[in-house]
């Protein structure tokens, strides 16, 4: 390259620079906004989601109203193996969100060791949060939970621990129940399926452009991870890697509650429960926190359909 060409390069070049930083202040056109991105427009066709048939499985089944916004279906699955006179103890598992068979396979086939009591508020966090920030409210449900097992089985089922597990939205009742010490001191354990959010403070700043989690919001689930990590609860995370865009992701929550208790991500290579792929992990006493890979609408749906897989891996966790 001659020198008068690429003197005139350099030229041009001091310009175009020039030119921008001689803007005048205020001027700037704003940066554009983060496209949305929940549902994930992505389409992806690798990996499997698999997903459970659906079905209604042998056992009794009934509903508890007026305690919260909508009826909330409860399903006591058969226990054949148990003998007849063999007490029969049971955890209760609540979960939110999500079409009521999927929770109710999930118990059944852990060979009946639970009950479950599946709420369906609607889709937004918000529909949880409200109702299930009532304490009062919570207890009249396990109450009548446990009134109503007992009646229909002629009491010969117990309840003897309580659960939670929640998909997406449905972490809006975790955090209400998390928030309060003593609701909290009564779960033995959550699951938490792809379902951990929070705000961008300034509202919709993603972090690469400035924003930061509105990590007030978390507090009540760091302060559960902590007594997981101590071996004296359980808690399971699974998160995928889809990026809301509005509001923070998973992995972003999930990423701040990793360093908030001091801990690092273990990279793995796995297949999990129907045909997912496992990127990472976290273990410590009662908590494992799970990273999947998929940023697509059916690789969130994946979470809710291996509940089952999930629910036996939280139970195996031990305590001291």
């Amino acid at each position: 390259m001659s020198v008068r060409r690429a003197s005139a390069l350099l030229l041009a070049w001091g310009c175009a620079e020039g030119c921008r930083a001689a803007q005048i202040p205020g001027t700037e056109p704003p940066p554009p906004a983060p496209r949305a991105q929940n549902p994930s427009p992505m389409v992806e066709r690798v990996r499997r989601h698999e997903r459970v048939p659906q079905g209604q499985p042998p056992g009794i089944t009934f509903t508890i109203d007026s305690i919260l916004p909508k009826s909330v279906s409860v399903f006591i699955p058969e226990r054949p193996s148990l003998g007849v006179a063999a007490p029969d103890e049971r955890t209760l598992l609540v979960h939110l969100f999500g079409a009521s068979y999927l929770p109710m396979q999930a118990v059944a086939s852990a060979g009946g060791k639970y009950v479950v009591a599946v709420v369906n508020l609607g889709g937004g966090s918000s529909a949880y949060e409200r109702p299930l920030s009532d304490s009062a409210a919570w207890g009249k449900l396990l109450g009548r939970v446990r009134d109503e097992t007992a009646a229909r089985t002629a009491g010969k089922v117990r309840i003897d621990r309580v659960f939670v597990s929640a998909f997406s939205a449905g972490y809006g009742g975790v955090r209400a129940l998390l928030s309060d010490e003593r609701a909290a001191e009564g779960i033995d354990g959550v699951l938490l399926l792809d379902g951990l959010h929070t705000s961008y403070i300034p509202e919709r700043a993603v972090l690469a452009e400035g924003g930061m989690l509105d990590t007030a919001k978390l507090v009540p689930f760091l302060r559960y991870a902590r007594r997981a990590a101590a071996g004296e609860t359980r808690l399971m995370i699974t998160h995928s890697e889809i990026f809301p865009g509005t509001f923070a992701s998973t992995t972003e929550t999930a990423d701040w509650l990793i360093s908030g208790l001091g801990l690092a991500r273990t990279p793995v290579l796995a297949w999990g429960p129907l045909g997912m792929q496992q990127l990472s992990e976290v273990r410590r006493g009662g908590l494992t926190i799970l990273g999947f890979a998929g940023n697509t609408g059916p690789d969130h749906i994946d979470h809710l359909h291996a509940l089952g897989d999930f629910l036996a891996r939280m139970e195996r966790l031990r305590l001291q």
